[in-house]
């Protein structure tokens, strides 16, 4: 059994309240559900008005799978129009 753990970093610029940074960082979250076979959560910073911390996780059978699932969730967040990918982290275990 392959783990494949994402942990990454946004930045919501046009937030307002936790309120607006909610209303994103939920709407990003149902996107990446939609379109990818991982679990994801709001994992940190969230007293925080334009940062979110999350987290994705997929389990597969094969560990390039995994990798490329995790890095096309980066690819999708990174042309996100609503929020701003700092910085990320891929693990494979």
């Amino acid at each position: 059994m392959i783990v494949g753990t994402l942990e990454f970093w946004i930045l919501v610029r046009e937030a307002q309240s936790l309120k607006d940074k909610r209303r994103v960082v939920k709407s990003l979250k149902d996107r990446i559900l939609h379109r990818f076979p991982v679990s994801i959560a709001e994992i940190g910073s969230l007293d925080h008005r334009q940062q979110g911390h999350l987290g994705a996780a997929i389990v597969s059978n094969d560990a390039q799978h995994a990798a490329v699932v995790l890095s096309k969730v980066v690819d999708f967040v990174r042309h996100s129009v609503t929020a701003e990918l700092m910085d990320y982290h891929i693990e494979i275990l």
